[in-house]
């Protein structure tokens, strides 16, 4: 019997490359001239830098410090998904105030998305929810190959990254 390959799915992403793209945008705000004069700035909302602050003078400034953001992700080769933008911002002392947290890992509900996608699309590959990752296997990489160009091309709200591939 053909021994079964396999690769990993999971919600992660490069703290490394999240870093560098937070102070890029840092050095742009301080740098642009419709920020000269105001409260507008970026920063991580703790130490393990598990999301970012973005304070403002008004939605625009939040908006457009969002649009940076994006764009230094994107550069870093980062999915934007990992920004979670479901909170409201919060306004007070003539500023408004938006914590945005990173998702990462997959939670049972998203799991059960993809592992269905998968089985829906290649009925003889085996995906298997294990914590907050999915094991892929199959004995034919084709298949695994197809369920990777599936996966990119479906639009999940979340991101994915591949990993483990043997």
């Amino acid at each position: 019997m053909a021994k079964d390959s396999s690769f990993d799915i999971v919600s992660d992403y490069d703290i490394a490359k999240v870093t560098n793209a937070v102070e890029q945008s840092q050095r742009e705000i301080t740098s642009r001239y419709d920020f000269k004069g105001t409260k507008a700035n970026i920063e991580f909302t703790d130490g393990n830098k598990t999301g970012v602050t973005i304070i403002g003078d008004n939605q625009f400034h939040l908006d457009s410090i969002i649009d940076i953001l994006r764009k230094k992700l994107a550069g870093a080769g980062v999915s934007q998904k990992i920004l979670d933008v479901s909170k409201d911002p919060v306004e007070g002392n003539m500023q408004i105030k938006w914590e945005l947290e990173f998702r990462k890992g997959l939670n049972q509900e998203n799991a059960k998305k993809v592992t269905k996608l998968i089985r829906d699309h290649y009925p003889k590959v085996k995906p298997q929810i294990q914590g907050e990752e999915i094991r892929v296997s199959s004995p034919k990489r084709d298949e695994l190959q197809g369920v990777m160009q599936v996966l990119r091309d479906s639009d999940f709200d979340f991101p994915l990254e591949f990993t483990n591939y043997r």
